[in-house]
C-alpha cells in the first residue's frame, strides 16, 4: 500500500519524517501550509484537527506523531523499530511517556504554564523538573529506551528532547544531551533533516498564507 505523508517542515512532522526514513519504505510527501491550507475541507477530511503530521497508508489514516511512529514500526517490522511483542514493556512505557508527560511539560514551559506546587498532583506530568529528571535518569542508565536496540520510542523521545534543548525549554542535563547526540548521529536522521530543510525553503512563513 502506498504511503502518503502530510507535513509542514516547520512542525512536529519532522518526527514522522525521521521515522519514515528509518523505515526505508517509499513514500509521497504532501506539504501543507499553515493557515487556510491546513484548515481547508480537503485536508480536514484527512485530519479534522487541521494539524500535521498525518499519514495515509492505503485506506488507513493515522494522526498524532507517536501513533504514527508506532504504526510504522508495526506496519514495517523488517525495519526492526519495535521490540518483539513479548518485550515491549519499556518500549510502550517510554514512547507514551514522550507523548504524554514530556510533550506536556515542554509545552507548559513554552507557554509559561508551570503548575504551582499545590496543583502539581492534578497535572499529568507533575512538575517539569520531575518529568525531565525522570527521562534523564532513564537515558543515563541505557543506550536506548525501548530495549537493547534503537526503536520508534527513541525517534519520538529524542525528537522531543532535541526540540526542548534547542529552544531552552528543557535543562541541559548531560544524559539528555548525550542521548540526543547518539540518536541524531543516525543516517536516517540526517536524510530526514536534509529533506525537511530543503522543503522549508519552499514554504511560506507560518501565518502568511
Amino acid at each position: 500500500m502506498e504511503l502518503t505523508f502530510y507535513t509542514n517542515p516547520m512542525s512536529r512532522g519532522r518526527i514522522v519524517r525521521w521515522m519514515l526514513e528509518e523505515v526505508g519504505a517509499p513514500y509521497e510527501t504532501v506539504l501543507v501550509g499553515y493557515g487556510p491550507t491546513m484548515k481547508a475541507p480537503d485536508y480536514l477530511a484527512i485530519n479534522p484537527m487541521g494539524k500535521v503530521p498525518a499519514l495515509r497508508h492505503g485506506p488507513h489514516v493515522v494522526t498524532e506523531g507517536a501513533a504514527i511512529c508506532a504504526y510504522l514500526a508495526d506496519a514495517f517490522p523488517e525495519a526492526g523499530l519495535a521490540p518483539s511483542s513479548g518485550a515491549r514493556a519499556d518500549y510502550y512505557r517510554w514512547l507514551f511517556f514522550g507523548a504524554g508527560p514530556i510533550e506536556a511539560a515542554v509545552t507548559a514551559k513554552g507557554i509559561n504554564l508551570e503548575p504551582p506546587a499545590e496543583k502539581a498532583p492534578q497535572v499529568g506530568f507533575g512538575t517539569t523538573d520531575l518529568t525531565f529528571g525522570t527521562l534523564a535518569d532513564a537515558v543515563a542508565a541505557r543506550e536506548w529506551l525501548g530495549g537493547d536496540a534503537f526503536s520508534a520510542a527513541d525517534v519520538y523521545c529524542a525528537s522531543q528532547v532535541m526540540w526542548g534543548l534547542h529552544f531552552g525549554l528543557m535543562p541541559k542535563l548531560a544524559p539528555l544531551e548525550a542521548y540526543v547526540a547518539r540518536a541524531t548521529a543516525r543516517p536516517a536522521f540526517a536524510r530526514a533533516a536534509e529533506k525537511d530543510d530543503a522543503a522549508a525553503k519552499t514554504m511560506p512563513t507560518p501565518g502568511s498564507d
